[in-house]
């Protein structure tokens, strides 16, 4: 396996640039013989790096490139039990197993994510009031660490260790899981327009028995009384329909990065309010392919570009269910009152079902997602900010989406940090764990 050293490799927010030394095998032994030489600065296993922060990178150390380690192993069609090497994305399972009339249990925003990669971060969906987490449907990993190759399965230290892990337990090779049946490839979806925070957990609470999927977008023009509104989405799998897969394509691109001036406060709050006009004027049921209503930025090449060369911050919090409405509406206020309203601002509640990682981000309670403009020290103040209303309220942010919390901050929301220090690998490393750990 030949390390090289590249420049290319950035995080998908492109505010984190540093060059790294990468190899990309294609067979699983390769990465046995590698971990058997001296690596100084460690090892890390990384996949289609669509982590916004620096969770992916390991300056000083080495990037193993798992996209090529792509084949499926194993497909029980009377099961739905999925076995894949560690490097194949959400998008190939999809294409593979929805004309047999099954999905992937649990889906993030973007398909565009590697097995190996959604069991590292153990990634969450709209559904996670009655779905959980990713690692909830895993089923058995084979993981290869420094002192062997080892066989997991819930149940395990290691195994709770590694979903969430963010790769620092050693190689995930390949994952077992456990996928959904469905009866056709489309959606029934509901979208509804609200005109308060107060309206969207009145939704909100009365969609999670009816509704597998819910989500709301929050329009960061509207102040006062309308502070919080926005657009309340909700859906469940049409019962029966054709099982069609989606297009490998990309219906529009961004060819260039967009001119920060474009991206100032007036502009965000305009983009704000049309979207919302015309997001209101489509209220009402509809069907939707899976494609559509999962993952529509992945029908736009390349739109990380929209936010310029500086590039932009996922800011992805969870507060508990005992503190959710007072601290959704200080995040939300906050973000108003400072004039840095996000174009992608995502809101849904949590439910329940316990996470199976050490590490894991969801918890029951509301989860926001926003995206920030890289404005220098005036958006890292306003994070900070944002911090201090989630340590608050005992919540927590989202390594994925991470790329400055603070190592305070990332304790008090993650306390068996300890615990599962025990359980990383001493040849591995990444620049988020040299930060947090």
């Amino acid at each position: 396996m030949i390390f090289q050293r590249r420049a290319d490799v950035v995080s998908w927010g492109r505010v984190v640039r540093v060059p790294q030394t990468v190899a990309m095998p294609r067979f699983r032994d390769e990465i046995a013989d590698a971990m058997m030489s001296e690596m100084p600065g460690g090892l890390l296993a990384i996949g289609q790096r669509r982590s916004y922060g620096d969770s992916i990178f390991n300056t000083g150390g080495h990037l193993i490139d798992m996209r090529a380690l792509d084949r499926f192993l194993a497909f029980d069609r009377d099961t739905g039990i999925l076995r894949a090497e560690a490097g194949v994305t959400l998008g190939q399972i999809m294409r593979l197993a929805v004309p047999a009339g099954y999905f992937p249990a649990v889906t993030p925003g973007t398909r565009h994510v590697t097995l190996g990669g959604a069991l590292a971060n153990d990634v969450h969906g709209k559904n996670h009031h009655v779905a959980g987490t990713f690692g909830r449907h895993v089923t058995r990993i084979g993981l290869l660490r420094s002192d062997g190759y080892r066989e997991l399965s819930p149940g395990d230290n290691l195994f709770a260790a590694t979903i969430g892990g963010l790769g620092l337990t050693g190689v995930i090779l390949w994952a077992e899981i456990q996928l959904q049946r469905i009866g056709s490839s489309d959606l029934d979806v509901e979208i509804t327009p609200y005109d308060s925070l107060e309206a969207f957990w009145q939704l909100a609470e009365a969609s999670t028995a009816s509704h597998e999927h819910t989500v709301a977008w929050i329009d960061f023009a509207a102040r006062g009384r309308k502070l919080g509104r926005g657009i309340f989405t909700r859906a469940n799998w049409r019962a029966t329909g054709s099982l069609q897969t989606h297009s490998e394509g990309f219906r529009r691109s961004v060819p260039f990065e967009v001119p920060f001036c474009l991206l100032s406060g007036p502009s965000m709050r305009a983009f704000n309010a049309l979207y919302y006009r015309v997001q209101k004027g489509k209220r009402g049921p509809q069907v939707q392919p899976y494609a559509d209503f999962f993952h529509p930025l992945d029908a736009v090449a390349d739109w990380n570009r929209l936010y310029g060369r500086r590039g932009f911050y996922q800011y992805q919090c969870v507060v508990p269910a005992g503190s959710m409405r007072d601290a959704i509406a200080a995040l939300v206020g906050a973000i108003v009152q400072a004039g840095q309203g996000s174009a992608l601002a995502v809101l849904k509640t949590c439910g329940a079902i316990p996470s199976p990682g050490l590490l894991s981000f969801p918890m029951e309670g509301a989860t926001l997602a926003l995206d920030f403009p890289n404005r220098g020290a005036e958006t890292l103040a306003l994070m900070s900010r944002l911090d201090g209303i989630v340590r608050e309220a005992g919540g927590r942010l989202y390594a994925a989406k991470d790329g400055r919390i603070p190592k305070e901050t990332w304790a008090a929301g993650y306390p068996q940090t300890a615990t599962f220090a025990r359980f990383v690998d001493p040849r591995f490393a990444s620049d988020f764990w040299r930060r947090v750990a």
